[in-house]
């Protein structure tokens, strides 16, 4: 049997592109049978760390998220205009599934481990409470992959 990557294969969050985070959010409560949850906007880049293709980024997103598993969370990302991978893949393939994301340990050697086995760095910043780092896995996968890291 081959060692996870990960460390784990529980999926915890799945991340959508959208232009419209008031009016999607509100469908998907709608469908959901749950609340609108509040919007919230990511940190500035002097708080968020962000480096997108290995270069500093002021982007940043209005997010929502919708608990709808006991480890399971679907997240709502509306982008601004500055590079990022969420604008990037907004502009290039529209609105939909952007990520399915993992909590980990060992940020560091996760990304390491990842690079080594062909799925390149996109992506990283800081959030209060952790980091977080996306992977380029659409190769394989069809999807980026993004390790989350609580403290």
């Amino acid at each position: 049997m081959k060692k996870k990557i990960l460390g784990t294969n529980v999926v915890t969050q799945v991340g959508i592109l959208v232009h419209d985070i008031e009016k999607t959010a509100q469908v998907y409560a709608d469908f959901l049978g749950l609340e609108k949850p509040p919007i919230i906007v990511t940190d500035e880049l002097d708080k968020s760390q962000a480096r997108y293709r290995g270069a500093p980024t002021k982007a940043r997103s209005k997010l929502a998220f919708f608990k709808v598993g006991p480890t399971l969370d679907i997240e709502l990302i509306q982008p601004d205009m500055e590079p990022s991978t969420w604008r990037e893949d907004l502009d290039r393939k529209g609105e939909g599934v952007h990520h399915i994301a993992f909590v980990i340990k060992g940020m560091k050697e996760r990304i390491a481990e990842l690079k080594e086995s062909g799925i390149p760095l996109l992506q990283t910043g800081e959030y209060t409470g952790g980091r977080y780092a996306y992977m380029d896995a659409n190769r394989d996968l069809k999807v980026i992959v993004e390790l989350l890291e609580n403290d």
